[in-house]
């Protein structure tokens, strides 16, 4: 009976490591995400401690979420910045500053990246 339990214990961590790892993956991401990212204020910083959530703009932001949470938190920061700061006109994206001026234009090559910036950042 003791050699079930421990094997039965054993199997159940394993399970629960597996479960937390798959929550905690961020969502895939397409190629155009690499170009938009530069002009992201929202970056992650590694520390000691674990990674924390940072802005360029505010240096006074910072954001230590779980670790489970953590791609979770970065990405909703970003969605909610790309709502306000990306526009879609003719086939390119245009990544605008907090003033509402053009920074610079992305061209979308291919229909998966304009299903990406659709699903991501919602426009």
């Amino acid at each position: 009976m003791q050699k079930y339990l421990f094997m039965a214990i054993g199997l159940g961590l394993i399970f629960m490591s597996i479960i937390a790892f798959q929550e905690g993956k961020p969502s895939p991401k397409s190629p155009i995400y690499k170009e938009v990212k530069k002009y992201s204020p929202y970056y992650l910083d590694k520390r000691f401690g674990g990674l924390q959530i940072m802005n360029r703009e505010d240096k006074n932001f910072k954001e230590k979420p779980t670790n489970i949470e953590v791609f979770h938190r970065l990405e909703y920061l970003e969605k909610a910045w790309g709502k306000e700061h990306l526009k879609i006109k003719e086939h390119q994206l245009t990544v605008l500053d907090n003033n509402g001026t053009d920074l610079t234009t992305i061209p979308i090559n291919n229909e998966q990246d304009a299903q990406f910036i659709h699903s991501y950042y919602g426009i």
